[in-house]
C-alpha cells in the first residue's frame, strides 16, 4: 500500500508489504499477530519498571540532584502521553503496520542512545525520543489486535496483552536490581536493543497491512498539537504542585481550543460521533480511574512497607511484584469472559475486588504485614479482570477506520491515570507531612497518610465499577463491522 500525496522516500518508507503467505495462511494466524504485537507490550513495561530503579544511580553517576535527574521519567511520560492519541490518528490514516514497525526501530535506537548518553542532557533527549518510539507502539498495539483477530476471540487476545504487560511490570524490578547492580546501569537501557530488533522484524514479516488506511482522507493537525501541549501542561501541574496554580489555567485555555478545533475541523481527531459509540466515553474514564487505582498503589505502598515495616528495597520491591503477577494470572480469564458473557460481569466484580483489597491494605497498614501482602494480591487480581474487559469493550465499540485513534486514547487514559496515581500520593503526603521527607517522619502520621490515600484509591475503584455497570456495552462477540462514522 503506497500512501498518496507523500514525497517517494515517504512513500517507500510507509509501504506495507504483506505478511509472509506461509504465516498469513495459517488457521491460527491471528495468533501470531498477537505475539508480535506482544513483543512490544513487554519491552513497553519492562522499560518502565526498570528506569524506576535507576534513578538513585543516575544522580551519583552525573553528580546531579534529584530534581534533575527526574526528568529522565518525566520527559518519557510527557511525550507518549501527549502524543500517542495524535499518532493512533496518523497510522489510521497512513497505516498502522509501518508506523508500528518504526516505533520498534525508533524505540530500539533510542535505546542505545540513552545506554551511550555521556551527560544527563544527552540522556534527557535520548529519553524523549524514546517516548515518540513508545508513543508509536502503543498508539497501534490495540488497534492492530483488534483489525486482526475475530470478534468472539476479541477479549481473551487483548487478555493476552494484558499478561504480556504485567510480565513486564513484575519482572522489571528483579532484572534492573541485577544489571545495576552487577553489570552497568547503562544496560537498562541497552537491553532493549535485541527485544525492539526482534519485534521490528516480526512486524514486517507477520503484521497484517492496514486495509482500511487508505479511506480516510485527513484529520484535525491544529488538534493534533493542542491536544499533547494540553496533556503536557496538566502532567507538569500534576509534577510540580508549586506550579499548579499557573498551568491547570494553561491547560484549561489548551483543552477548551483543543475542543474549538474539533468543532471547526472537517476531519476531527476524536469527533462526537467516536465518542457516542456505546459505552466508549464511559470506558476510558473507567479506565482512567482503574490505571489512578493501580498506580497510586504501586507508588504508595512502597513508602509504607520501607518505612512502617522496615523492610529492604529488596524485599519491598518482591511483595510489590504480586500485584502485576496476580494481574497476569487472571489477565487471560477477563479476556475469556468477556468474549462469552460479555464486558459487564469482568469489569464491574475487577473494581469491587480492587477496592476490598485496598480496603485491606487499609487495615494492615500498620502492622499486618502478611494480610498486606493478600491485600495486594487482590489488588492484582482485579486488576487482571478490569483491564482487558475493559479494552476489549472499548475497541469493539470503535469503528474499524478508527482503531488507532481509540487505541491512542485508551493508552493517554493510562499514562494520565499513571500520573493522577502518583501526583494523589505526592499530594497527600506533602499535605500531611508538611516539608518533612517521607523517611523521616514519625511512622504513625506517615500510616495516617498512606491510609488517606488508600481511601481515595478505593472511591476510584468504586466510581469506575459503577460507570462500567451503568454504561452501554458492546459485546466482542456481537460486534457490528462499521465504517467511518465521522
Amino acid at each position: 500500500m503506497t500512501t498518496p500525496h507523500l514525497s517517494l522516500p515517504i512513500s517507500r518508507l510507509l509501504h506495507e508489504p504483506r505478511p509472509l503467505s506461509a504465516i498469513a495462511e495459517r488457521p491460527s494466524y491471528h495468533w501470531l499477530v498477537v505475539a508480535t504485537v506482544c513483543v512490544g507490550a513487554f519491552m513497553g513495561q519492562l522499560d518502565a519498571s526498570i528506569v524506576s530503579l535507576v534513578l538513585p544511580t543516575l544522580e551519583d553517576t552525573f553528580h546531579s540532584h534529584v530534581s534533575h535527574v527526574q526528568w529522565v521519567a518525566i520527559i518519557y511520560l510527557l511525550v507518549l502521553t501527549g502524543l500517542v492519541v495524535p499518532l493512533g490518528r496518523v497510522a489510521d490514516h497512513l497505516g498502522r503496520k509501518s508506523l508500528y514497525t518504526i516505533g520498534f526501530v525508533v524505540f530500539a535506537a533510542a535505546s542505545a542512545l540513552c545506554g551511550l548518553a555521556p551527560t544527563l542532557s544527552l540522556l534527557i533527549v535520548a529519553r524523549a525520543i524514546q517516548g515518540v518510539g513508545a508513543a508509536l507502539l502503543q498508539a497501534n498495539s490495540v488497534a492492530i489486535i483488534t483489525s486482526a483477530t475475530p470478534r468472539e476471540q476479541l477479549g481473551r487476545a487483548i487478555g493476552v496483552q494484558g499478561v504480556a504487560q504485567a510480565l513486564g511490570l513484575a519482572i522489571g524490578p528483579t532484572v534492573g536490581g541485577v544489571l545495576i547492580a552487577w553489570v552497568d546501569w547503562r544496560w537498562i537501557f541497552l537491553v532493549n536493543l535485541p527485544i525492539g530488533l526482534l519485534g521490528a522484524a516480526l512486524g514486517v514479516m507477520i503484521l497484517p497491512a492496514s486495509s482500511h488506511a487508505a479511506r480516510i482522507e485527513g484529520f484535525n493537525r491544529l488538534g493534533a498539537l493542542l491536544l499533547p501541549a494540553a496533556i503536557a501542561t496538566l502532567l507538569l501541574a500534576l509534577t510540580f504542585l508549586n506550579l499548579i496554580v499557573l498551568l491547570v489555567p494553561i491547560t484549561a485555555l489548551l483543552l477548551l481550543a483543543f475542543i474549538w478545533s474539533e468543532q471547526h475541523s472537517e476531519h476531527p481527531l476524536l469527533g462526537a460521533a467516536l465518542l457516542r459509540a456505546p459505552g466508549l466515553t464511559a470506558g476510558l474514564v473507567a479506565g482512567l480511574l482503574s490505571y489512578t487505582v493501580l498506580f497510586g498503589a504501586l507508588f504508595a505502598v512502597p513508602i509504607l512497607l520501607e518505612r512502617a515495616f522496615s523492610e529492604g528495597p529488596d524485599r519491598a520491591g518482591l511483595i510489590l511484584t504480586t500485584v502485576p503477577a496476580a494481574l497476569a494470572v487472571v489477565a487471560l480469564a477477563g479476556g475469556l469472559l468477556t468474549d462469552k458473557l460479555g464486558p459487564k460481569l469482568p469489569t464491574v466484580s475487577g473494581m469491587v475486588i480492587a477496592a476490598a483489597g485496598l480496603a485491606v491494605v487499609w487495615w494492615a497498614a500498620a502492622d499486618a504485614l502478611a494480610w498486606l501482602v493478600g491485600g495486594l494480591v487482590l489488588l492484582g487480581l482485579g486488576s487482571g479482570l478490569f483491564v482487558p474487559a475493559n479494552n476489549a469493550s472499548i475497541m469493539a465499540s470503535a469503528p474499524r477506520t478508527h482503531l488507532g485513534v481509540t487505541g491512542g486514547a485508551l493508552n493517554m487514559m493510562r499514562g494520565l491515570g499513571t500520573s493522577f496515581g502518583v501526583a494523589l500520593v505526592g499530594l497527600v503526603l506533602s499535605l500531611r507531612l508538611g516539608a518533612v521527607p517521607s523517611h523521616i517522619a514519625p511512622v504513625p502520621d506517615l500510616v495516617g497518610a498512606i491510609r488517606l490515600i488508600i481511601v481515595g484509591l478505593v472511591v476510584s475503584a468504586l466510581l469506575a465499577g459503577v460507570l462500567s455497570f451503568g454504561r452501554r456495552s458492546t459485546r466482542t462477540r456481537s460486534r457490528v463491522e462499521t465504517g467511518d462514522i465521522l
